[in-house]
C-alpha cells in the first residue's frame, strides 16, 4: 500500500467538526504535523463529551467502585459485571439516547435499545430484561404528545421484536424537557462468568473482522452531535440519527452466542457511539496494540463512500471482533449460517498506532493511546458554583401554603396527574412475558424479579431518580435516588447489589449545571458506600438543554440510577398488594410535617420552589435492614415504599391488584396533607395478617424503628379517618386510564 496522508485539515474545519481551537493544537502536537480531515474527524468524534467524557471523568472516578460482588470495575469493558453466585454473574448497564430521540422519536429510541442490548451480548452475556428511564415536557403540548408516542413505540418494536422483556421503568412530565426529552436504556443480562469475552485486542498478526450489518450514513457524527445543544437548527442534524433493524439484532445475537462458545474470539466490541473508529481505537488501546485497517473492505450500503464517512458510521447492529489466527472459517461459517456479514478488514499490529487505508492509500494514522477515555483525551475541570436558587428553595415555609378543605378532592386530583398516574398506557404497548423469565408481570412489586434458570435465585432490577428533589438540592436529591433504588429492591426482596447510572445534565461550561453535576457525584458517592452497591460504569450526558434566543434552558439534573440486587430465594418475592381484608397496615420508618419538593406541592399549588424532602441516610438504611428481616422471616404479605405522591398514592397502589381497600388513621399531631401526599422519604407500608401480629410486633419492638399502626385492609372502601374517600374501582379507574386520556386528548 503507498502510505500517503490526504490534504491537511484547517482550524476552521475543526471547530466546525465540534473540536476547540486549543484542542487542535494538542492534535498537532501528538501527531508531530497538522492532521488531514479525516484524522481530524476521528479526533472530534473521538474527543467529543460523548466519547471522552473529558469534562466528567474527574469527578466520575470518585465514584465507589469496589464491592462483593464486583467482577468487571466501571471503565473495564463495555458494561458491568457482578457475581450472583453458581458461577454466573449479571451484565448490566444503562445509557442515553436523548439527542437522537428529541429529533426522530421513534428510532432514536429504537436504536437507544438495540445499543444497550449489544453492550449486554458483546461480553458474551444473553440480556433477559430491560428497563427505561423516560422524561418528557408539558403532556398538554402536541409535540410531547408526539414525542411519547414516538419512543414509546420505537422502544416497543425494537424489543418486542428482539425478544427481551421490559419488565419495569419509569415515566415523568415537567416543562423542562419541553425540547430535550431523555430516553434511558438499562439492559441486564446472564453469563457464564467463564465465558466472559473482553472488549481488547491482542496478539499481532490476529485477523480483525467487522460483523453483522453493513455501514451506511446514518448516524454519522452521533456522538459529536450528542455533545452539543438542541437548538432550533437542530433538525438539520437530522441524518446524525441512527436506524435499528431489531430483526438483524437478534440473528447477530445468537451469532454471538454461538460464536462465545468457540476458541475463535480474542476480543469483540459493539460499534456505538463512533463507529469503527470507537471500536478500533479503544480496542487497540485496551490491549497495548495497533491495527491496519482497511475500509475498503468494509460492506456499505452506499456506493463511493468518503473515508470519514465509513469511519464514523453509527449505523446499527455492527461489532469488530479480533480472531485467533487460523480460526478465521470458524467465525466465517457461523455468521454465514445467521445471513450476517463477517468481513476481515485488517490486521491487529504492534505499533500502537491505527492506521486507516482506502483504494491502497493511507488516509489516517493515529495513536490508539491519544483518542480514548482515560488516555490521551482531554480532561477538564470545570468551574461551578451555587446559583441563587439553592438558597431561596431553602426558605420554603410550610405555614405558606394553606390546607385545602377537601383533602378527598386533592386525593383524586393526584391520582389522575402524568407524573403519579398508572403508566399502563406506556407498559401494555410493551411485551413483559417473553422469554417466560419475568417474575412480576402479574404480581405487582417496587422492582422488576426475572428468574434465574437453573438456580433457585431472582435477580431483581429498577431505575430511579425524582428529577425535582435532585435540581432543589443536588447532593440529597441524588442520595434519595440511590437509596429509592435500593428501598425497591429490598422491598421486592432481594438485596441490593450494584449500580449503573445515566447522567443527564445541562452544558457543562454553565457553572451552575456544572454544580449540580458536582453534587449529584457526591451524593452518588455516600449512597453507594452507604449500601455497599459500587458503580460499575454508565453514561453521562449533558448539553441536555434547548436554546431559544440566546438563553439556555437546561432540563432538571436527572442522574438515574439503575440498580440490580439478588433474590437469594426467589419464593421469597416479595409484591405490593394487600391479600386479605382484615390484615393490619402498618407504615415502617420516620415521617415528619413535610411537602417540599412533593408532588401535591409542585403540581397542585403550583409552589415550584421548595427543598427536597426530609431524608436521613442512617434512619433510611435501619429501615430497609428491617425490611430485609420481616421478609425473609415471612412477617408481612406485603409491602410498598413511600414515593412519588406520598402515603395516599402508596396505599391506593397497594390496593389495585385484589381490589381491596383500606381503613386509615393520620397523626393529629401533624397536618393532614402532609401526612398523606408529603414525600418524605425512608418509610414502607407493610401489611400483617393476624397469624403473624404478635411476632411482627415484638421484632420491631426489638430494632428501635418508628412503627405505626394506620389501620386495616378493607372490602373495596378507601376510608380516611372515618371519611369515604373512594371505592377501589372508581380510584383504580381514575389512575389507569388519566395518561391515556392526556394523550389521546
Amino acid at each position: 500500500m503507498n502510505d500517503t496522508i490526504q490534504i491537511e485539515a484547517t482550524v476552521e474545519q475543526a471547530v466546525d467538526l465540534g473540536l476547540r481551537e486549543d484542542e487542535f493544537v494538542m492534535i498537532k502536537d501528538i501527531l508531530g504535523r497538522i492532521p488531514n480531515f479525516t484524522e481530524t474527524a476521528i479526533y472530534s468524534v473521538m474527543w467529543s463529551e460523548h466519547c471522552s467524557y473529558k469534562n466528567s471523568i474527574l469527578w466520575l472516578k470518585k465514584l465507589p467502585k469496589d464491592g462483593p460482588h464486583m467482577l468487571v470495575k466501571a471503565g473495564e469493558e463495555n458494561a458491568g459485571l457482578v457475581d450472583i453466585g453458581d458461577g454466573m454473574g449479571c451484565v448490566f448497564k444503562i445509557e442515553s439516547h436523548n439527542h437522537p430521540s428529541a429529533l426522530e422519536p421513534y428510532q432514536g429510541a429504537a436504536t437507544g435499545v438495540g445499543g444497550i442490548n449489544r453492550d449486554i451480548f458483546t461480553m458474551g452475556a444473553r440480556p433477559i430484561a430491560q428497563l427505561n428511564s423516560l422524561r418528557f415536557g408539558n403532556i398538554e403540548k402536541d409535540r410531547t404528545k408526539w414525542l411519547v408516542k414516538g419512543v414509546v413505540k420505537g422502544i416497543g418494536d425494537y424489543g418486542n421484536a428482539f425478544g427481551i422483556p421490559i419488565v419495569g421503568g419509569e415515566v415523568a412530565f415537567d416543562d423542562s424537557y419541553n425540547t430535550n426529552p431523555l430516553v434511558n436504556a438499562f439492559s441486564a443480562g446472564v453469563i457464564d462468568i467463564n465465558n466472559m469475552i473482553s472488549a481488547t485486542a491482542k496478539g499481532p498478526g490476529n485477523p480483525v473482522f467487522i460483523v453483522g450489518s453493513s455501514t451506511g450514513k446514518d448516524g454519522i457524527a452521533g456522538a459529536a452531535f450528542a455533545s452539543k445543544d438542541i437548538t432550533e437548527d437542530s433538525a438539520s442534524d437530522l441524518p446524525s440519527v441512527q436506524v435499528g433493524d431489531p430483526f438483524m439484532e437478534k440473528l447477530l445475537l445468537e451469532a454471538t452466542m454461538e460464536l462465545s462458545k468457540t476458541d475463535a474470539i480474542v476480543g469483540m466490541q459493539d460499534m456505538g457511539a463512533a463507529g469503527i473508529t470507537c471500536s478500533t481505537c479503544e480496542m487497540s488501546a485496551a490491549g497495548d496494540v495497533g491495527m491496519e485497517i482497511n475500509l475498503d473492505q468494509v460492506p456499505t450500503r452506499q456506493d463511493n463512500m468518503l473515508p470519514y464517512e465509513i469511519l464514523l458510521s453509527e449505523s446499527q447492529e455492527r461489532m469488530l471482533v479480533v480472531v485467533q489466527k487460523g480460526k478465521e472459517e470458524i467465525v466465517k461459517d457461523i455468521f454465514t449460517k445467521w445471513d450476517l456479514h463477517a468481513e476481515e478488514i485488517g490486521v491487529v499490529t504492534d505499533t500502537k498506532r491505527i492506521r486507516y487505508y482506502m483504494g491502497g492509500e493511507l488516509v489516517g494514522d493515529v495513536p490508539a493511546e491519544s483518542l480514548v477515555l482515560g488516555g490521551g483525551a482531554p480532561q477538564y475541570e470545570r468551574e461551578f458554583k451555587e446559583p441563587a436558587y439553592y438558597q431561596e428553595f431553602k426558605k420554603f415555609n410550610i405555614d405558606s401554603v394553606n390546607q385545602p378543605e377537601s383533602l378527598k378532592e386533592v386525593a383524586n386530583a393526584l391520582l389522575a396527574m402524568p407524573n403519579i398516574a398508572s403508566k399502563k398506557w406506556v407498559y401494555e404497548q410493551y411485551d413483559s412475558m417473553v422469554g417466560t423469565r419475568t417474575m412480576t408481570t402479574n404480581v405487582p412489586s417496587d422492582a422488576g424479579v426475572v428468574n434465574i434458570k437453573g438456580t433457585n435465585k431472582g435477580l431483581a432490577m429498577t431505575v430511579d431518580c425524582n428529577s425535582r428533589y435532585v435540581n432543589a438540592d443536588p447532593e440529597v436529591g441524588t442520595m434519595i435516588a440511590v437509596s429509592e433504588a435500593a428501598r425497591n429492591i429490598v422491598c421486592s426482596g432481594g438485596i441490593p447489589s450494584a449500580v449503573t447510572n445515566c447522567l443527564n445534565f445541562g452544558n457543562p461550561y454553565n457553572p451552575e449545571s456544572y454544580w449540580q453535576f458536582v453534587g449529584a457525584i457526591k451524593g452518588m458517592s455516600a449512597a453507594c458506600l452507604k449500601f455497599n452497591t459500587p458503580v460499575t460504569g454508565g453514561n453521562v450526558s449533558f448539553y441536555n438543554q434547548s436554546v431559544t434566543d440566546g438563553v439556555e434552558i437546561p432540563v432538571y439534573p436527572t442522574p438515574t440510577i439503575g440498580m440490580i440486587g439478588i433474590l437469594e430465594d426467589k419464593n421469597k418475592l416479595m409484591s405490593m398488594d394487600f391479600k386479605s381484608k382484615g390484615d393490619l397496615i402498618f407504615l415502617i420508618g420516620e415521617y415528619r410535617e413535610d411537602i417540599g419538593s412533593s408532588e401535591y406541592l409542585a403540581s397542585y399549588h403550583g409552589v415550584k420552589s421548595s427543598p427536597a424532602p426530609y431524608f436521613d441516610i442512617e434512619e433510611e438504611f435501619k429501615m430497609q435492614e428491617v425490611i430485609k428481616v420481616l421478609i425473609n422471616n415471612n412477617l408481612v404479605n406485603a409491602s410498598h415504599d413511600v414515593a412519588d405522591g406520598g402515603l395516599y398514592v402508596t396505599l391506593v397502589e397497594m390496593c389495585l391488584n385484589r381490589n381491596l381497600g383500606f381503613d386509615i388513621v393520620t397523626d393529629s399531631e401533624i397536618r393532614e396533607d402532609a401526612f398523606l401526599f408529603g414525600e418524605g422519604q425512608g418509610r414502607v407500608v407493610v401489611a400483617v395478617s393476624e397469624d403473624e401480629e404478635n411476632e411482627f410486633l415484638e421484632y420491631m419492638i426489638s430494632t428501635k424503628v418508628n412503627l405505626t399502626l394506620l389501620g386495616h385492609v378493607t372490602k373495596g372502601k378507601m376510608v380516611v379517618d372515618d371519611e369515604h374517600y373512594s371505592f377501589v374501582n372508581e380510584a383504580k379507574d381514575i389512575f389507569e386510564n388519566a395518561l391515556g386520556n392526556l394523550l389521546e386528548k
